[in-house]
């Protein structure tokens, strides 16, 4: 187990001194680190696995929900897919370094722009412990230093994972410190975590409204937002309605528990009738529980669907549940969503450009999709080889937080005498 017992003062103070070793550390040592990471998952699965069975049968797990479960659980091919993820990173061109801009002023001062590591990124997440990898290969190959500060209910499996990382920092020369999982995890942690303004750069909390409000009332680091995702999918009147069944479907079925999943269905009044019942009769069958409107329900041709209340439309279920609407034009979608959404991924199926570039335009969203599942919301579906979340907000990262939303920049001036007359 890699759980330190120190304060959590005293841990970020350790991850600072890590990460200003790390923030100068060449491309090579950082990918060598990569490499063993990846390699030391496939050597030490079974003790992961056997960590991650004692989380999920310790009473604390007992009341998750099956979706809360399903992201806790691990597998061999889960782990073999966070090996992957870590090559991926690794095969990426190092941010650190990278001259952003470069010009000479009239002084003769010869100014450039380059990317620089943020240096502290602690995290907060629930749940999921392959966070735990993605987020260290992210942090190590962007120069920084990672506080990892996970839900109590995966404690075994995150400091297995975590002493997998330091290890592997460890054998490539690196300061194992650059990735420190600190013990406890009450909210009074929490809160102290999220004040260490003189060694943390950047807080990012993943999870639900609850955990973005206790941050909101306590934090005074900087923060990103990697937020619920109340996600909708809409089918316009012009839609291929076969290619929206599918889309529907995969966008709340293929995992529920996760932020890039649909929550709610818009169906433009036009086509409610025919696309509804076929629609709703497979999700019913795929085991999702319907709530709808008054429309969605007259339309729904026979399938069960209970009435949907207000609260239904603001929730991110994380389960197999799904509302469902019946809305009268690509506005009134928009409004819809933009009233209830997250701002994290919404869709339009539709074969009309007008309608796709209205719901594009209008839409305030991270990522915005026309003719596509919600599901691809993702870092290494981006190319970005894993991230660190998805920020819904609009300051220095939106969408998936890759390499690049993990570094800063500074000016780097170069005279040769010059003085301010």
């Amino acid at each position: 187990m890699a759980i330190t017992t120190a304060s959590v003062a005293e841990t970020c103070e350790a991850a600072q001194r890590a990460a200003r070793a790390l923030g100068s550390a060449p491309t090579e040592a950082k990918d060598a680190a990569l490499a063993a990471i990846a390699r030391l998952l496939g050597e030490r699965a079974g003790e992961v696995l056997e960590a991650n069975a004692a989380d999920l049968a310790d009473e604390r797990a007992e009341a998750l929900t099956s979706a809360l479960r399903d992201r806790l659980a691990l597998s061999d091919e889960r782990v073999a897919v966070m090996a992957e993820g870590v090559r991926a990173v690794a095969a990426l061109a190092d941010p650190v370094g990278e001259e952003l801009e470069r010009r000479t002023l009239e002084s003769g001062l010869d100014l450039r722009k380059v990317r620089v590591p943020l240096g502290v990124v602690a995290v907060v997440y629930e749940a999921r412990p392959n966070v735990t990898i993605d987020c260290a290969a992210l942090t190590i190959k962007s120069g920084n230093a990672i506080v990892l500060r996970g839900s109590h209910y995966a404690e075994r499996t995150n400091g297995a994972l975590a002493a997998v990382v330091r290890e592997a920092l460890g054998e490539a020369g690196l300061p194992e410190d650059a990735a420190v999982l600190p013990a406890g995890g009450g909210r009074e942690d929490l809160a102290e975590l999220a004040t260490q303004e003189q060694t943390v750069d950047l807080l990012i909390p993943r999870g639900g409204e609850g955990l973005k409000n206790a941050l909101k009332d306590v934090a005074t680091v900087p923060v990103i937002y990697a937020a619920a995702g109340n996600c909708h999918v809409y089918v316009h009147a012009d839609a291929d309605l076969e290619m929206a069944r599918r889309i529907a479907v995969n966008a709340k079925t293929q995992r529920p528990g996760v932020c890039n999943a649909a929550e709610t269905l818009l169906v433009d009044a036009a086509v409610a009738g025919e696309f509804l019942p076929a629609a709703l009769a497979e999700l019913r069958d795929a085991g999702v529980e319907l709530v709808g409107d008054e429309r969605a329900r007259a339309s729904a041709g026979g399938v069960e669907v209970g009435e949907a209340g207000e609260g239904d439309w603001a929730s991110e279920y994380l389960d197999l549940k799904l509302a469902v609407a019946v809305v009268d034009s690509v506005e009134a979608a928009i409004e819809h969503v933009n009233a209830y959404g997250t701002r994290h991924s919404e869709a339009i199926v539709t074969r009309s450009r007008e309608a796709s570039e209205s719901f594009t335009a209008g839409v305030d969203a991270a990522v915005v999709y026309t003719n596509a599942s919600t599901r691809f919301t993702d870092g290494f579906e981006f190319g970005m080889g894993a991230e660190i979340g998805n920020s819904t907000q609009k300051l220095h990262a939106r969408g998936p937080i890759g390499l690049r939303e993990l570094t800063t920049y500074k000016y780097v001036v170069r005279g040769d005498g010059q003085v301010r007359e």
